[in-house]
């Protein structure tokens, strides 16, 4: 019995799709290596773009076609995009077997293995797993919270995953516990707002700085620790304390802004304002040195003027982003801005998202140029792709070097010197 999963969108999915895996090899499956030789294919999907349910249904199409030559096949559709559309997904001749959405993905092993199950197609309760890496991962995807409370109105997330509900810190603990185990290096506590991160536990309220202080003292193996995504409005100067107070987590905070312009803001309801988060930047600025910010940021919002669109790219000045995602907007049906007027041309869209493109590579390389002649420790991940004799890995600023190392080095730091820059990769130099 062969498997193979695909997985698109978030680190929650994939940390899903591999608490998913664990769960198959425990019932004696195997994975596939090529998908025409699987048993079972299951796409983990995601809802957040368009462009992102497009690949999906490619991917169907692909697989409608597999099946015509190995018709014992089973297709079973999974996640955000699967929560959407439901069993929508199997109608006009689809290839889709089975749908599981966003609430339902605790019974895809139950009903792989042929037990009987009931699905919740509305007012369902996500369950967390167990586990999410096996043995061989000296990287971890932790999910602690799931679900959102915020409602941007770009975003088709609370529709899909549903209110936010925070995971027992005792089940995290545990899940720590056995990684620690395997010596795992770096962990990610993973939550749509991780910093909404909320659990009662004998009438004691534990918030986010509470779990990651917590999690921070009881570790050992694990060295470094990250955290993703914070929405600004959240992020409290508890949290910055105990982020500068503690050696083993990351100095580095993914932060979206999404729009430099108040008005756009507003409409994208954010629930702040330019004001809030420059004075937010100055606080983690001032109180961990060294720190590094990364954002998102969409353009071609509905209304979104010239003038809107300046105040990004001033903002983006100002603050000095390591890095930043870049979108241009995508209507989502079911979320509030479907239905603004004022839709942005998309040549205009692409043209703004290249503009941004290129101030943030110009921002990122400046940056990056300071830290030239630097020794850095990073966590060595895999071959880079040009070289088996050259190691790629990544810095406790999330940014990616090169170095020349073997095999040995791969899953644990080194000490590095920073050499050069090839784009916005360092190339570096181990320092044994």
């Amino acid at each position: 019995m062969k498997y193979w999963i695909e997985t698109y969108g978030c680190q929650m999915n994939k940390a899903e799709s591999d608490a998913l895996e664990l769960e198959l090899i425990g019932s004696g499956w195997k994975e596939a290596g090529i998908p025409e030789n699987a048993s079972i294919v299951i796409i983990n999907t995601c809802s957040v773009r368009k462009t992102a349910e497009d690949r999906i249904w490619g991917r169907i199409g692909y697989f409608k076609k597999i099946k015509k030559d190995n018709p014992e096949q089973k297709l079973i559709i999974t996640g955000c995009m699967a929560e959407r559309l439901g069993d929508k997904l199997k109608e006009k001749k689809s290839p889709v077997d089975e749908v599981f959405g966003t609430f339902d993905k605790d019974k895809i092993a139950d009903f792989i293995g042929k037990k009987n199950i009931i699905k919740s197609y509305e007012n369902g309760i996500y369950k967390f797993k167990k586990n999410h890496s096996g043995k061989d991962a000296f990287k971890s995807f932790i999910p602690i919270m799931n679900g959102c409370n915020n409602f941007c109105s770009y975003c088709i997330v609370p529709y899909v995953r549903g209110r936010e509900i925070s995971r027992d810190p005792a089940d995290i603990y545990k899940e720590l516990d056995s990684l620690e185990k395997y010596n795992t290096k770096e962990i990610t506590l993973l939550g749509q707002n991780v910093n909404s991160y909320t659990y009662i536990e004998n009438g004691r309220l534990i918030d986010f700085p509470d779990l990651i202080s917590e999690i921070s003292s009881r570790v050992k193996s694990i060295e470094w620790i990250r955290f993703l995504t914070s929405h600004p409005k959240d992020l409290s100067h508890k949290l910055i304390e105990t982020i500068a107070s503690s050696e083993n987590i990351c100095r580095h905070i993914h932060l979206p802004i999404q729009s430099g312009s108040d008005n756009i803001l507003s409409l994208m309801n954010r629930r702040y304002n330019t004001k809030d988060y420059l004075k937010l930047v100055e606080n983690i600025k001032n109180m961990i040195p060294g720190v590094s910010i990364t954002t998102d940021i969409i353009t071609g919002f509905p209304g979104e003027s010239e003038d809107d669109f300046k105040m990004t790219c001033e903002m983006m000045e100002k603050v000095r982003f390591s890095d930043a995602f870049t979108y241009y907007y995508n209507p989502r049906v079911g979320t509030e801005a479907f239905n603004y007027p004022n839709e942005i041309e998309m040549e205009v869209k692409l043209d703004r998202l290249s503009r941004i493109i290129e101030l943030q590579k110009k921002i990122s390389l400046e940056l990056r140029k300071n830290k030239l002649g630097q020794t850095v420790k990073v966590l060595a991940e895999d071959y880079s792709k040009n070289s088996k004799n050259e190691l790629l890995g990544r810095t406790e600023s999330d940014e990616m070097i090169v170095f020349a190392g073997k095999h040995d080095k791969i899953g644990k730091f080194n000490n590095v010197k920073i050499i050069s820059l090839k784009g916005n990769t360092f190339i570096g130099e181990l320092i044994e």
